[in-house]
């Protein structure tokens, strides 16, 4: 049997605030979380700024935060997020005695999740006592004895991938199929798109799903810098993302956490969970190209958007909302466009699409959820989120990026994109729920 798949909670802590409600105020409000960078000193850096999440507490999201003190940031995070998204539909947590009737068996978890910092300072130590100057190369014993010396098991597997599920498991008592994939930005995407495929299925009553990240730490900030991915407009943080214009010179790093809860439709009806929109469409695709770039001719991209709208049973003319990928960097935003244009042909110009990125930064491995949430709130409240500071558009890019302030429109079917490093794609289609 092919189940509907609807969605009756969601969470999220981003650089806009710890809520969906602080998010969707200061999207519609032209906020955003582009700030110094105070996580560490970052003063030496080609980029000095980033997208934090600030003031942020567990402990007003959770009875027992200390169960989660040797997660890392994002799994923190991650917690916050599922503790709101549970709270909206009706899951109890923290408990081993749950009054609701929800069997545990079939509630599973799959999160598109970052690896944590690494201890910088024992690290970059390391290097120096590995480093052989004599005769130029790197002595990796005694790199590993340096290194093994200044930190702790614990710290180190703290950091891996997986924990944030484990940390879930934990919460919500969910015994069921758990997951977790790391494809870049695409990766919450993905995780809300293969839990949609195992709902439908009838493999899972309920699926958590969603992603968490941060990487503003040094080796993460190195990174990105050495790729040249990453906004320099240190004079203006909050003008750095800049989607669609022609003088875009990079993504302003992010972090945070998305989740929503996704259900078949027969469950969220047993349990009276409020239905706040329904997934209909999923594309994935691989470019097979580059580790970074994306194919030149957006094959990869519009080869998801093409299979999540045949997935959902929809024509181009259906869609009333793209949110985008929208980095603000040169070649995402140009072959982006191209993605759009190839599926959509002529229709293109006539579908409004925004980067909420433009705001929030761009939350890797969280992006593409947090920016699902958007859409859902776009159909729930039938306005659009703006393309923040669009003021010299790119005239090679001529769609319509909603700029500056956001738009009231009638939104019923809504597409989210999230394109990652190594050409992973991924398109989730929703929309309003009618019986």
């Amino acid at each position: 049997m092919k189940h509907r798949v609807v969605i009756t909670g969601m969470g999220i802590v981003c650089p806009l605030g710890h809520s969906v409600n602080d998010m969707w105020n200061g999207l519609m409000t032209g906020q955003s979380g582009a700030a110094p960078t105070t996580l560490f000193d970052a003063s030496t850096f080609p980029t000095t700024f980033g997208a934090e999440v600030k003031d942020f507490d567990l402990a007003r999201f959770v009875k027992n935060p200390t169960i989660h003190n040797q997660g890392n940031r994002g799994t923190r995070f991650v917690v916050a997020a599922c503790a709101q998204a549970c709270k909206q539909s009706g899951i109890d947590i923290e408990t081993d005695t749950p009054s609701d009737t929800i069997d545990r068996t079939r509630m599973g978890i799959y999160l598109g999740a970052g690896e944590g910092a690494v201890n910088s300072d024992a690290f970059f130590n390391a290097i120096l006592a590995g480093w052989d100057d004599q005769h130029s190369n790197m002595d990796w014993a005694a790199w590993t004895k340096a290194f093994v010396s200044k930190t702790s098991a614990a710290a180190e597997l703290r950091q891996e991938p997986n924990m944030p599920v484990s940390h879930l498991g934990i919460l919500t008592g969910a015994r069921g199929i758990s997951r977790s994939c790391l494809t870049a930005c695409a990766a919450s995407t993905q995780a809300v798109g293969e839990a949609t495929l195992l709902v439908r299925r009838g493999k899972a009553d309920i699926m958590i799903a969603g992603g968490a990240h941060s990487m503003i730490h040094p080796l993460g900030v190195t990174g990105f810098n050495r790729l040249t991915a990453l906004s320099t407009r240190n004079d203006n943080p909050t003008t750095a993302s800049r989607p669609f214009s022609a003088t875009r010179d990079g993504f302003v790093l992010g972090e945070g956490a998305a989740i929503v809860i996704l259900e078949t439709l027969q469950s969220a009806q047993k349990r009276g969970a409020k239905i706040l929109a329904e997934i209909t469409g999923f594309g994935s695709s691989n470019d097979a190209f580059r580790v970074t770039d994306m194919h030149e001719d957006a094959r990869g991209a519009g080869q998801a958007l093409r299979a999540a709208l045949k997935d959902a049973n929809v024509g181009i003319t259906d869609i009333d909302y793209i949110s985008t990928h929208g980095t603000s960097t040169a070649e995402n935003d140009s072959i982006e466009t191209k993605a759009i244009k190839n599926v959509f042909g002529d229709h293109a110009k006539n579908v409004p699409a925004s980067s909420a990125k433009s705001q929030l930064g761009h939350l890797i491995g969280a992006a593409g959820c947090a920016e699902l949430i958007t859409c859902i709130k776009a159909i729930e409240e039938n306005i659009l989120p703006m393309t923040m500071n669009l003021n010299d558009p790119d005239p090679a890019l001529d769609l319509d990026y909603v700029p500056n302030k956001p738009r009231p429109k009638e939104v019923n079917v809504a597409i989210n994109e999230s394109f990652g490093f190594g050409g992973q794609n991924n398109v989730l289609v929703i929309r309003r729920f009618t019986e």
